[in-house]
């Protein structure tokens, strides 16, 4: 057996440490350890070290998009991290996303981007959620939901002040203005849009998206106000409002690409090895013979591939103990064959762990090598790994 290392966030360890057998309790941890092929590591300190910074730099109240299982990592351990430093606005997708977060935060203002579909109007308001109204006709059946159970209900009204994507237009939100009774029955807690291009700070589009936002969002005097996203939050005065709404920059990915990533790494992921072996010049390797050895070579397979959410086209490496171990050949569903040459002879076992995801291979490394965004990879990591939670 392999002899157990000392755990650290890069998870350079083959054995269970005390993160893995106390993971939040009530919190979904994935395949137990001796089953899993690999193992999905999220630092929560770093993940309330990031909070931290974005909420300071806001200047403002902060709030936490926690959508799509909060970017695939886990949405129970990382609202509670947040609850814990004080976040106090979340913000999910969908209204079944909303009813789980209400389960772990009974006292969260919660918000559903998408709003709430047709039908559903008093499951959202039994859990006491907030929908973002983007258009005419959710005003509506939220006010006649509220109408129905005799209590006004909260909601939230969404600009499209350029993303064509969701809320209303400028002009729907002026007539909404300018009619008499519009809201009655709505207990409005915010007002919002979302920046289009706020990742490249020279766009044109943020100042003409900031501007126009301020001018509607003078129809509705007093009510708090949320535009700047992750990299919104780097735009400084530009976009800062009441409520800023941290997204992907939480969860490790960079939110000013071209610059230095600010935050600190929250997500690593490491591999089990399966079988390791040998292979002379001119060996094809995996499928289509992609790779042909042009040396003699010590290979080992690795148990991650496209099933567990590593794109196809991600061809990068895998690192033990910081040498970088090139993947070779194509990336199958279950696995992925690695050079392990430039180890030492009988350095790396069966059942041993090397890093895929690290420091020296980030979230935003991978998403390079795939032609992606960091977005996609977290949201894309599956269910078959062994989840662990460190701080």
């Amino acid at each position: 057996m392999p002899q157990a290392r000392p755990a650290t966030p890069d998870l350079d360890t083959d054995a269970p440490t005390a993160a893995d057998r106390a993971a939040p309790t009530g919190f979904t941890g994935g395949v137990d350890l001796a089953a899993a092929g690999a193992v999905l590591t999220v630092d929560l300190g770093a993940l309330a070290a990031n909070y931290r910074l974005l909420r300071d730099m806001a200047g403002s109240e902060c709030g936490a998009v926690v959508k799509a299982d909060a970017y695939g990592i886990g949405m129970g351990p990382v609202a509670k991290a947040l609850d814990t430093e004080g976040c106090r606005h979340f913000f999910v997708g969908h209204l079944a996303e909303g009813t789980a977060l209400r389960a772990i935060l009974p006292g969260a203002a919660i918000y559903v981007l998408n709003g709430v579909p047709p039908g559903a109007e008093r499951a959202a308001a039994e859990a006491d959620l907030i929908p973002a109204l983007n258009s005419v006709e959710q005003i509506a059946a939220w006010r006649a939901a509220g109408k129905a159970l005799g209590r006004r209900l909260p909601g939230a009204l969404q600009f499209d002040t350029g993303m064509s994507r969701l809320g209303l237009p400028p002009g729907r939100i002026e007539a909404l203005a300018a009619e008499q009774g519009a809201l009655d029955g709505i207990d409005l807690r915010l007002v919002l849009s979302h920046l289009a291009c706020a990742d490249e700070p020279r766009h044109p589009a943020n100042a003409t998206q900031a501007t126009l936002f301020a001018r509607l969002a003078a129809h509705f005097p007093g009510v708090p106000r949320s535009l700047a996203n992750s990299s919104g939050i780097f735009l400084g005065d530009l976009c800062r409002t009441d409520v800023a709404r941290a997204g992907a920059a939480l969860y490790g990915i960079n939110p000013t690409p071209g610059a230095g990533n600010p935050m600190r790494q929250v997500v690593h992921v490491a591999a089990k090895v399966i079988q390791t072996g040998e292979c002379t010049a001119g060996t094809g390797i995996g499928y289509g013979h992609d790779f042909l050895a042009d040396r003699p070579m010590r290979l080992a397979t690795i148990s991650l591939g496209y099933a567990d959410g590593w794109p196809r086209r991600a061809r990068g490496a895998a690192f033990h103990r910081g040498v970088r171990l090139p993947f070779v050949g194509r990336v199958s569903m279950d696995s992925i064959v690695v050079d392990a040459t430039p180890l030492p002879v009988g350095a790396l076992r069966p059942g041993d762990l090397v890093e895929v995801i690290c420091k020296n291979q980030t979230v935003d490394d991978v998403a390079r090598l795939a032609g992606t965004i960091g977005y996609e990879i977290l949201t894309g990591l599956g269910q078959r790994f062994h989840r662990r939670w460190l701080g």
